[in-house]
């Protein structure tokens, strides 16, 4: 009787997103928790002025997104910002992008977890916090164990939710101006002129305008999850455009369009930055319940958050196996195209979650140093798509030139973005809770540059190459 061979057969992803799913993912991305929890926070710290900082940022990586999507459309055999960054700068960048997002998304996905304790502590604090840390990994890991389409749908309702939120509050925003709402807390009727009436549009100068963008800028974190999710996209030259294309649209709607609203009906320097400005604004209108309420759809955003994360991470790690930067085992796929190895490597970290809630606050407040060292390294992996766009149009002019879906001012587009990023790095050391976590980070990139060494001796020894070859389809730019 013949062997039966093992589930593990390939390893190779399924295309089983739609385009529903890539847009959700999309929309998703683009919309942090700290919208949120920590909008008060921020606005009570730049004012209005904080409207420019939300757009500005938004241009920006719509900028950064187009030169992503159009990378990722001159060949379809792209399936990470790993293989973007090994093909057109060298395996090294390849292992340098594909560690560093992992360990970023693995890290926010237990920071995450954590949250979510904090909002079922919430709703009864009764209930110890590392029964539901364990019951979301657990979940977690069984979603991801599922087709690539089960997330897919888990994205999509979560994502809703959130939409379905922020649309509520404008519209309540929308009926309070309308109506001449007066505030019962601060004795002022609702009215767009707050906007500009309590020290202007930059209440705080230039400093105040500035430290905002350190604030802004992790509010974005996820956006580029569009480009991860389009490896597994059915026909992505369609759908990958229309997500892109969508990203200004959604910063207008749901940053300055929810912001605007809560400022009118609040003046900004009258907000508490402890409380949540959807909260008051939805109590404002007569929604007893807006607390809880808010605190579900941050429940679930928080959870959004953690199952992108931990989709990124598995699928990292898939890749660096593939390039042989990872043990080969963990590109193994079964059937259906599910890197269970993966899944379950990077679980380990992941349950990492349950020590750190019983070992109480000590360790959550060094936990939280770390998140914020991870959050830099984002902008490490988005400053890489940059100078992996500038060598795609020194590599492969042709390709530029047939492109369905060319960047706008490609030539000036990833300089202006790698300016931008400079910027933000500045203005993170001028903060002293950020300072330290970013003075943190070369400790990464020089342990990550041994690990290269170590691994690229490994392979030249074994006669493997540096990294596995990105194929190029027939009609790349397609």
């Amino acid at each position: 009787m013949a062997r039966q061979a093992p589930a593990e057969a390939h390893d190779n992803l399924e295309r089983g997103l739609s385009n529903r799913h890539l847009q959700l993912i999309a929309i998703g991305g683009a919309i942090g928790t700290g919208l949120f929890l920590g909008s008060g926070k921020v606005i009570s710290l730049t004012g209005p002025s904080v409207l420019f900082i939300y757009a500005g940022i938004g241009c920006m990586m719509f900028l950064l997104m187009r030169a992503l999507g159009e990378l990722l459309l001159s060949n379809l055999n792209y399936k990470t910002f790993g293989d973007i960054a090994k093909d057109l700068i060298g395996p090294w960048a390849g292992f340098f992008v594909s560690w560093t997002y992992w360990v970023t998304w693995i890290v926010i996905c237990v920071a995450d977890i954590i949250a979510i304790t904090t909002y079922v502590a919430y709703i009864n604090k009764g209930i110890p916090s590392w029964v539901p840390a364990l019951i979301t990994a657990a979940v977690l890991v069984l979603l991801n164990l599922q087709p690539v389409k089960f997330f897919g749908e888990f994205e999509f309702w979560f994502s809703l939710i959130k939409i379905i939120a922020i649309l509520a509050l404008i519209a309540t925003g929308v009926y309070l101006l309308v109506s001449g709402f007066k505030n019962p807390d601060t004795g002022t009727s609702a009215s767009l002129s707050h906007l500009w009436e309590h020290g202007g549009l930059f209440p705080f100068g230039a400093s105040g305008f500035l430290l905002g963008f350190q604030l802004g800028i992790f509010s974005f974190i996820g956006v580029e999850l569009v480009g991860t999710a389009a490896a597994e996209t059915k026909d992505p030259a369609h759908n990958l455009p229309r997500a892109i294309n969508s990203i200004v649209v959604r910063v207008l709607i749901f940053y300055i369009g929810a912001l605007t609203v809560i400022m009118a009906i609040t003046p900004w320097n009258k907000l508490d930055p402890e409380q949540s400005p959807f909260v008051t604004t939805f109590a404002y209108a007569g929604f007893a319940a807006a607390a809880f309420a808010i605190n579900l759809v941050v429940l679930t955003s928080a959870a959004s958050s953690a199952n992108s994360g931990f989709y990124s991470g598995t699928r990292m790690m898939h890749a660096l196996a593939r390039d042989g930067h990872a043990p080969r085992g963990f590109a193994l796929t079964d059937a259906r195209g599910v890197p269970r190895r993966s899944v379950f490597f990077s679980t380990v970290f992941v349950l990492s979650v349950v020590p750190i809630l019983l070992l109480g606050n000590s360790v959550i407040e060094a936990f939280t140093f770390v998140t914020s060292v991870a959050s830099t390294f984002i902008i490490f992996v988005w400053s890489m798509i940059a100078v992996s766009f500038i060598c795609y149009l020194r590599k492969h002019p042709e390709r530029h030139a047939s492109s369905k879906f060319r960047t706008p001012l490609a030539r000036v587009t990833p300089w202006l973005v790698l300016a931008f990023f400079a910027f933000i790095l500045v203005t993170l050391s001028l903060a002293e809770d950020t300072r330290l976590p970013l003075l943190c980070t070369p400790i990464w990139f020089a342990a990550l540059a041994a690990a290269w060494q170590v691994t690229k001796r490994r392979l030249l020894r074994t006669g493997q190459p540096l990294t596995a070859t990105v194929d190029i389809p027939e009609h790349a730019s397609e």
